[in-house]
């Protein structure tokens, strides 16, 4: 999209959010299927690779989490900040002409 419509349209802000929040999505989503495959392997080998693999999905996680921590796009210890945010998403998301 155009920066400057971007702009008058409030999306400028929103697009890294967009984007961090997806790629936290699917940081969670790796951790979760990593930590699901240490536990059903068949060899000592496949396991010490998935661990480290798990390890390295986990500390992907806390930099984007730390990340968007960072830039108040995520509030994971303040629920009532998070929901604001969530809310201001929506309405932002409401917004935009179709």
């Amino acid at each position: 999209m155009n920066p400057i419509l971007e702009h008058i349209m409030g999306l400028n802000t929103m697009t890294d959010e967009v984007i961090a929040m997806d790629f936290l999505i699917n940081a969670k989503s790796g951790v979760r299927n990593y930590a699901m495959a240490v536990t059903e392997c068949a060899t000592p080998e496949i396991k010490a690779v998935l661990t480290q693999q798990l390890d390295e999905a986990i500390a992907t996680h806390e930099k984007i989490s730390s990340y968007m921590m960072q830039r108040g796009l995520y509030h994971p210890y303040n629920v009532n900040e998070q929901i604001q945010l969530d809310l201001q998403n929506i309405q932002t998301a409401m917004n935009i002409p179709f």
